[in-house]
């Protein structure tokens, strides 16, 4: 199912850069300014370590399969219990409250990477990168999205495509080197519109599941990744954010309001020497 603006509002509301909120985007500056909510979005739990990176720049992710159709997982309520193992013991519960920056307006959010009867394996937006649990599928919701983002830090450059159709291509900044953006597979959880168009984080900004590989907090707040907007347009080619991935005002402003991207909408990170 491609996504629609008006389906991208509604499941992306809310979000923190690694420069706000209870979460943090790590944005592009030491300079906070106030978000607002967009839209809302679907499920995101979460659960102990299964992997971890051996470097800052590498993590291990689950195996996703490009050529289908991705399943995104929405939680029906504001929590969810995670296992290690279909029917297996209770890793965590997870709560809205814990991962989203509104979760009375943006529920839960996972991207699917296995089933098994009545469970569902799900990519967890928690650290570290890459990590996995078990969800019954009575508990969730389940959409299929063809939408996916690509992006090559090597060569400043993202892409959006719409089954085989790129919908979308761009120059963006990457994370310096010794805040790098991490290569991995990741997806979309929150969408959030900055108060001021021309700030840091320009006009939209998407929070992702992942987490910067070297900071553990950025501005008091955990160090999310996402993709934002810019005020610094002369950044977009460069190792400019502090793990963040910039685009230009316009570019993310067609993203949201023309293509629209679903909350679950998987994200490709190339790991690339140039990123750290």
């Amino acid at each position: 199912m491609r996504g629609s603006p008006r389906a991208a509002m509604r499941a992306s509301r809310g979000l923190a850069l690694l420069c706000l909120g209870s979460l943090a985007l790590v944005a592009c500056s030491s300079d906070a300014e106030d978000l607002e909510l967009v839209a809302s979005g679907t499920p995101v739990p979460a659960i102990s370590a299964t992997t971890s990176p051996s470097s800052p720049g590498a993590v291990s992710v689950p195996d996703v399969d490009r050529g289908a159709d991705a399943i995104i997982a929405t939680s029906i309520e504001s929590t969810i219990d995670v296992l290690a193992e279909p029917a297996g013991d209770l890793q965590q519960t997870v709560d809205a409250a814990d991962v989203l920056t509104v979760p009375d307006q943006t529920p839960l959010t996972f991207l699917v990477v296995d089933r098994d009867d009545d469970w569902v394996e799900v990519l967890l937006p928690v650290r570290p990168n890459g990590t996995t649990g078990w969800v019954a599928a009575d508990d969730v919701e389940l959409i299929t999205t063809d939408m996916r983002v690509e992006i090559q830090l090597d060569e400043f450059s993202m892409q959006v495509y719409a089954g085989d159709e790129q919908v979308l291509a761009s120059q963006i900044g990457v994370g310096r080197s010794d805040r790098p953006t991490p290569g991995g597979v990741y997806y979309i959880r929150e969408l959030l519109q900055p108060p001021d168009p021309g700030g840091v984080y320009g006009p939209y900004a998407y929070g992702l599941s992942g987490y910067s590989p070297v900071l553990d907090s950025f501005n008091g707040a955990d160090a999310v990744i996402g993709i934002h907007g810019t005020d610094e347009p002369d950044s977009i080619g460069t190792l400019a954010s502090s793990g963040c991935i910039r685009m230009p005002n316009d570019v993310i402003t067609q993203l949201v309001t023309e293509v629209g991207l679903p909350l679950g909408t998987p994200v490709y990170i190339s790991d690339a020497d140039a990123a750290g």
